[in-house]
């Protein structure tokens, strides 16, 4: 083979060179000698590919150099890409084929899929500073169910109908496979495929798993768990009431909220097994969904002493989830930020104002409360909890009374909050709530708070006992 000594081919596509006996020529100086391509789809493709770990400018500059440069075919240059920036998947492009919702291995990179939306939703996410919208849900056909994702918004999508996604790529997140529709992909109605039994089996998408495992990303799943705080609500679906399921599930690891959108029958103490359930998170806080496409039935699996209270866990693994309910955090309290001490709030929203006007009701007459905004770091990183006027007077002794005396004679509503703060920084605190998590990180509804007392003496011998071990 051939290759003039003005260039070489990129890294990662000699050996398609050679078997295709091409000249890689550098191309001349005078670029109107040949018809420049189109690289931008290809760059959009490949980033969606790359899970956005490389910049685009780089993914470009690479393409320019492959494609309008040393003229590499599109399908090689693609892979040569690929290998070159760190991914090992097969090349996007080439010949489509078409599969079974069992048969996605989570490495496809242009694969049609036939199937029915068994649930789709609209959301808002953060990307790179940007606000967009997707489509995210479950499709299923009769081999399996497993997550997709449409990265724009395309369109309306409607539960339980059946679609072609073409040109889609797949990956894997947790062990689950799961369906993406990029730049290239589309999703057109099918009307020749009904789908009528949509196989309930737990597929790649629905592992079996601890509750105390499930995160806000987490998409099917299967799990055991004991029923508790059981009830039943009507609510409007398209203009038809609807009666819905809740209530608590638990099992030795923790607990989740699950709503069941048909009656499965279930009773309050029951253990039982939901079989391709899926999750819908809230906030950041996983909620557990029985659809049509679950399958729950009793079961005598032993899950021992199931979780009825407050878990303890650290910032880290709360990152990790995404949120969750009755959490325990102990850490010590290293700043109270704006907004913390007395404060004003409309009495008709209880929404805080900075003066006498509410930016939803206009004038009011304000009524004073007291709130704490702290920011908890417990070594593995730091939250955000928001602490009511109960527990705030219990752990700074102040009542709101006192308060209102202290920023009257200081002239100073923020005089509260400096002897709140000289009073709790650096103090070791254990707080209990709901935490919920959003573009700014994840963030504690606190029902209880309390100071904890720490044993100086102990703690450094603690300390000795460990910097002498690590000498």
């Amino acid at each position: 083979m051939e290759i003039s000594n003005r260039g070489s081919p990129p890294d990662g596509c000699g050996k398609a060179a050679n078997r295709l006996s091409i000249n890689w020529k550098k191309r001349p100086e005078n670029m109107d000698d040949f018809e420049k391509t189109d690289i931008e789809p290809i760059v959009r493709d490949l980033y969606d590919a790359l899970d956005g770990k490389v910049d685009e400018e780089t993914i470009r500059k690479e393409v320019d150099s492959y494609i309008n440069v040393f003229h590499i075919p599109e399908e090689f240059a693609r892979s040569g890409i690929l290998k070159k920036l760190g991914n090992t998947r097969p090349a996007v492009g080439g010949q489509s084929v078409t599969k079974k919702i069992a048969e996605l291995e989570g490495t496809e990179m242009n694969v049609t899929i036939v199937a029915k939306m068994v649930f789709v939703e609209k959301k808002k996410i953060n990307a790179k500073g940007v606000e967009k919208t997707i489509i995210s849900g479950i499709a299923g056909d009769d081999t399996g169910t497993t997550p997709f994702t449409i990265w724009s918004d395309t369109g309306d999508y409607e539960k339980g109908s059946v679609y072609t996604f073409r040109n889609a790529y797949t990956k894997k997140w947790r062990d689950q496979v799961q369906i993406n529709i990029g730049n290239r992909g589309k999703v057109e109605p099918n009307t020749e495929v009904s789908f009528n039994n949509v196989s309930r089996a737990a597929g790649t998408g629905a592992q079996e798993m601890d509750i105390g495992s499930i995160t806000d990303q987490t998409k099917n799943c299967t799990v055991t768990g004991k029923v508790s705080d059981l009830s039943s609500r009507t609510i409007n679906v398209k203009g038809e009431e609807k009666t819905v399921w809740g209530g608590m599930m638990a099992d030795r690891t923790g607990r989740i909220q699950f709503t069941a959108w048909k009656d499965f029958g279930l009773k309050e103490g029951d253990v039982v097994r939901a079989k391709n359930a899926y999750i819908r998170a809230w906030k950041g806080i996983p909620q557990l969904n029985l659809g049509d496409n679950t399958e729950v039935e009793r079961s005598d699996k032993d899950i021992g002493t199931v979780a009825d209270g407050v878990s303890a866990k650290t910032v880290e693994e709360v990152v990790r989830i995404g949120g969750g309910l009755d959490i325990s955090i102990t850490g010590t309290l290293v700043d109270l930020r704006a907004g913390s001490g007395l404060i004003k709030r409309c009495p008709q929203c209880n929404r805080s104002v900075l003066s006498d006007e509410c930016t939803v009701h206009g004038r009011i007459e304000p009524v004073m409360d007291l709130r704490l905004k702290a920011t908890v770091d417990d070594g593995t990183g730091a939250i955000s909890a928001v602490i009511g006027r109960a527990e705030t007077e219990k752990i700074t002794g102040i009542t709101l009374g006192r308060a209102e005396e202290i920023a009257k004679k200081k002239g100073d509503m923020g005089a509260v909050a400096d002897m709140m703060a000289g009073a709790l920084i650096l103090k070791k605190v254990t707080v209990k709530g709901n935490i919920m998590t959003d573009d700014f990180g994840p963030q504690m509804i606190v029902h209880s708070a309390d100071i904890s007392k720490v044993d100086v003496q102990a703690e450094a011998e603690k300390l000795y006992d460990e910097v002498e071990g690590s000498m």
